[in-house]
């Protein structure tokens, strides 16, 4: 389903391998365009096909939990302990940064030159929405990371790239408003056979609403969401989202496609355990573990709800389970003991929190190489546009039962109960509890930091001790734990709320253009 999509990305990395350049110095890229490659929709296809090539990257977004209060990254090397501990986080050390502009270049050039392809023309608009939208995401989510970022929408030379300026977030925002309303009408609504994956009428509509919400246009994210509800709908079992035999289900509105041997996506084996074969890069905090309800529905804090701190995993949101393998838990064949000093899963080898990931790995004998994988990553699933719809209502005060019901498709399905509406009654509760559903449902998918930043949390939640779970043992047979008071400590965090709600541009991209300003702080 996926080889022909995948197949025309390797045929394009020969027209343009100076594609892979970093933005500020590299070639223009229509020196690569002017003879052969726009002869053909074939051609064309190539080309745009090289557009989708890293436009996103699911390892990327399979570690951005480590850059919140979601989960930790025990190795420094790997570039993101200092996106969640922001005392380490300079210009010269940006850890793995977003400061990139290689799609937006590659979309620039196709959009300057496809129209030179002969071609059918409503194939050939649809085409070019596809481009738009990739060159949009790219621009939303630095946007999001740096504020104002240089908003280039045609071909420049490398001359122009050293010399071009900021432009403030709030004009890069509405071009892509503006960007993502135009598209939408061109294009369709779904794909079939080896075109599925590519960029959807729902995903135009889908990004819009996230971009709306994060910059507080409530009533226009509203609108958007209303172009999405009902169109798609929730897989019925939360765990089975995330297995490869489930991909493009009926809850996926835009994810990054991949395939073994050919485009493989590497990283699933920095979620996996030692014990497993994994590195364990990604590690669920205590803090992740908490926000999850008892699955009566209450809190671990609140009284009758039946939690018991010695047996911390028991009765639990069934989204847990599914989520974080906590220490007792049965993973693939045993259970798992991260507080054994003999065992190869001890937390303190390299300061783990004692929990791992269990999303996107819940059955490892369906990935047959977890370093050479097929799996889709999830970008917008549908249950984001529910909570992203509750929320921006709640937001204007304006809950009505169809706040209730979109936060109540999401918890239902999961196996919750539906919200409980003689507590959650008054705005600020409401707020409370989708801000605690969007942590949840969510969880492991890199969005948790953009929740973080856009409801100034940062301050509260990203300062402090990264926690683990309670020492003690774990019983080999049966999984019983017995535990200590003590609890296991990773790091102290720190989080300066003057500067660290956007990232600093990487010094060597200052270095090469003077007229960037770095941002307040750094």
């Amino acid at each position: 389903m996926k080889n022909n999509f995948i197949a025309g990305i390797s045929i394009f990395l020969l027209f343009c391998s100076a594609c892979n350049k970093d933005f500020l110095d590299r070639q223009p890229l229509d020196e690569y365009s002017e003879s052969s490659l726009w002869s053909s929709e074939k051609d064309a296809t190539a080309a745009l096909n090289g557009c989708y090539k890293n436009w996103e990257d699911g390892t990327w977004l399979t570690y951005m939990d480590c850059a919140s209060d979601n989960a930790y990254d025990p190795y420094p090397w790997e570039g993101y302990m200092e996106l969640g501990n922001m005392k380490l986080l300079t210009p010269t050390n940006t850890g793995n940064h977003k400061w990139n502009f290689n799609t937006i270049q590659k979309c620039n050039w196709f959009l300057a030159n496809v129209d030179k392809t002969p071609m059918d023309e409503e194939l050939k608009t649809r085409m070019k929405a596809e481009a738009r939208f990739l060159r949009a995401y790219k621009y939303f989510l630095m946007s999001q990371l740096y504020g104002d970022v240089p908003l280039v929408t045609n071909n420049i030379s490398t001359e122009e790239a050293n010399e071009i300026e900021r432009t403030s977030k709030q004009e890069v925002v509405k071009f892509v408003l503006d960007e993502l309303g135009a598209i939408a009408g061109d294009l369709p609504d779904s794909y079939s056979g080896s075109d599925v994956g590519r960029i959807t009428k729902g995903a135009a509509w889908s990004l819009k609403a996230r971009t709306e919400l994060f910059n507080e246009k409530y009533e226009d994210c509203i609108s958007s969401c209303n172009q999405v509800i009902g169109k798609y709908s929730l897989f019925p079992d939360y765990t089975d989202i995330f297995r490869i035999q489930n991909e493009n289900n009926s809850e996926i509105i835009l994810d990054v496609q991949y395939i073994a041997n050919d485009l493989p996506l590497w990283s699933l084996g920095v979620l996996v355990t030692e014990s497993q074969g994994g590195w364990w890069s990604v590690d669920p905090t205590q803090s992740l573990v908490d926000a999850y309800e008892m699955q009566n529905g209450k809190l671990i804090t609140e009284p009758g709800s039946g939690y018991n701190p010695d047996e911390p995993y028991k009765n639990r949101d069934p989204r847990f389970g599914a989520t974080i393998i906590a220490p007792g838990s049965w993973y693939e064949g045993s259970y798992f003991d991260p507080l054994n000093p003999s065992g190869i899963d001890y937390y303190a080898v390299y300061s783990y929190t004692g929990y791992a990931p269990k999303k996107y790995t819940s059955h490892l004998s369906d990935i047959p190489d977890m370093w050479n994988s097929g799996l889709n990553i999830p970008v917008i699933r549908y249950a984001e546009i529910l909570l992203t719809y509750a929320e921006a209502k709640i937001e204007l005060n304006q809950i009505d039962e169809s706040v209730y019901n979109a936060i109540d498709e999401v918890r239902l399905r999961a196996g919750m109960p539906a919200t409980d509406k003689s507590v959650y009654n008054t705005q600020a509760k409401m707020r409370e509890l989708v801000r605690r559903e969007r942590r949840v449902e969510l969880a492991m998918e890199g969005l948790r930091w953009f929740d973080v930043q856009r409801w100034k949390i940062g301050e509260q939640v990203m300062n402090g001790p990264v926690l683990g779970s309670r020492l003690g043992s774990v019983n080999p047979s049966t999984g019983a734990l017995s535990l200590t008071s003590e609890r296991i400590l990773c790091e102290q965090r720190t989080f300066d709320a003057n500067k660290n709600y956007l990232w600093p541009i990487p010094q060597h991209e200052i270095d090469i253009n003077k007229k960037l300003v770095q941002n307040t702080g750094y």
